[in-house]
């Protein structure tokens, strides 16, 4: 009887470890993305997770692609409706293309709504239809002037008595004339100096429905603006064509120019390309339009969406939202990546003051800085026909506006006609 005891007892504790083991198994979750960086938070997130001993364990696969690579196998895995992953990264310019047809993608208002008083709203708009929520930016992508102070000194200008974008032309003027160096570069190949300035100055490519709005007078305004800066060479073309080249590097890094308009996650290009200029470079607000507008624009991004044929949706939305839409996630997003995060709460937090390599560069007064800007971040109409319209930005916009030195206004209405083309 006692060895039957013994026996039953050992059976016990057996099934018990294995039970224990079974209990312990992580859920695994698969993660595309084609930022590398980006792992360096998703990484940090699901060590935070799993130390949780109320989470579910967690396992997740992160693969990294090529930019190309990703969204075409994304596109083949959702068509094909097999291979897709759990949780996927898709660029801004990319995810309208996601939201046609018997969309693939999981809404995700359950984990949006409860908070969204504590977000900024118009980076999620960038991913919704029909009001619904499928994609959660990692940053705002708040455009700012980055300011070569060394620059500007030498000219006699402050930086923080620029207002209006008038009075950063005459502070150009008076650069140019007394240094022999361009106030700025705009883009010739890209996006990033043109649809900010139209941003910012209240306007935008299209209309939620589909309508151009390409060759609005405020579309005219803005590039006859720039325009003027390159007719009196306070602005001039960037080296390689946009500010992600390694020519322009190169050149900023030397002190080759005063400034330059680019979203609050450029932060890292001079910490990591541009060495040279620290302790140089202040941030501050972009210049307002004396004729209306906002403070500033939203540019660049990635919608983190979940794929609704996961077999582990809910805990994918769950991790997901840990990840991106805690306290402690929003956190990191400026720890780890240097991004401005969309969670207005962490603005002041003492955790976000804690040293680090942007302060080093920068000085301590960047979210002074940012945080008067958060009531005043304007929507994009990021729609199906997007993509398209920043295309033709990129190949005939800014090229004709800044190499060729066009008419805006002619420009403006060539570029609109193409657009309406290909919607057509």
């Amino acid at each position: 009887m006692k060895k039957l005891l013994a026996v039953l007892l050992t059976l016990a504790l057996m099934l018990g470890m294995c039970s224990a083991v079974a209990e312990e198994e992580p859920i695994k979750l698969t993660l595309w993305t084609f930022q590398e960086l980006h792992t360096q938070l998703y990484k940090e997130m699901e060590a935070s997770w799993n130390a949780n001993p109320d989470n579910p364990k967690i396992e997740i696969d992160m693969q990294v692609y090529p930019y190309d690579d990703m969204h075409s196998k994304l596109t083949l895995a959702l068509q094909s409706g097999e291979g897709a992953p759990d949780i996927v990264d898709i660029e801004i310019n990319q995810f309208a293309n996601y939201l046609k047809g018997d969309i693939q993608l999981a809404d995700i208002n359950d984990i949006v709504e409860p908070i969204k008083d504590k977000l900024v709203m118009s980076r999620f708009n960038n991913y919704a239809k029909d009001g619904k929520y499928y994609g959660i930016d990692h940053h705002i992508g708040a455009c700012i002037m980055f300011y070569n102070t060394e620059i500007l000194e030498a000219a006699g200008i402050n930086y923080q008595d620029i207002k209006t974008w008038e009075d950063y032309h005459e502070a150009g003027k008076v650069v140019l004339e007394k240094t022999g160096k361009p106030m700025c570069t705009w883009e010739s190949t890209d996006c990033w100096s043109i649809y900010p300035l139209v941003n910012q100055h209240g306007g935008d490519w299209l209309t939620p429905d589909g309508q151009v709005r390409m060759d609005e007078p405020v579309v005219v305004n803005t590039l006859a603006f720039m325009k003027s800066m390159l007719d009196d060479g306070t602005a001039v073309a960037a080296p390689g064509g946009f500010h992600h080249a390694e020519e322009y590097y190169g050149e900023m890094n030397g002190g080759a120019f005063a400034s330059v308009s680019m979203p609050f996650w450029y932060l890292n290009r001079f910490t990591d390309y541009m060495p040279d200029l620290s302790g140089k470079m202040k941030v501050a607000p972009m210049p307002l339009w004396s004729d209306g507008g906002h403070k500033s624009a939203q540019m660049g991004g990635t919608g983190t969406a979940v794929v609704k044929t996961s077999a582990n949706l809910d805990i994918a939305k769950q991790w997901l939202a840990y990840a991106t839409l805690s306290f402690e996630g929003c956190v990191k997003t400026w720890t780890i990546l240097g991004f401005d995060p969309i969670m207005t709460e962490v603005y002041g937090a003492p955790e976000m003051m804690e040293p680090n390599k942007f302060f080093d560069y920068y000085g301590n007064d960047i979210f002074d800085m940012l945080k008067t800007l958060l009531d005043d971040i304007p929507d994009t109409c990021i729609s199906e026909y997007f993509p398209a319209a920043s295309d033709i930005v990129k190949q005939h916009m800014a090229y004709d506006l800044v190499i060729g030195g066009g008419d805006p206004e002619a420009i403006a209405q060539s570029c609109a006609q193409e657009l309406r083309d290909a919607i057509d």
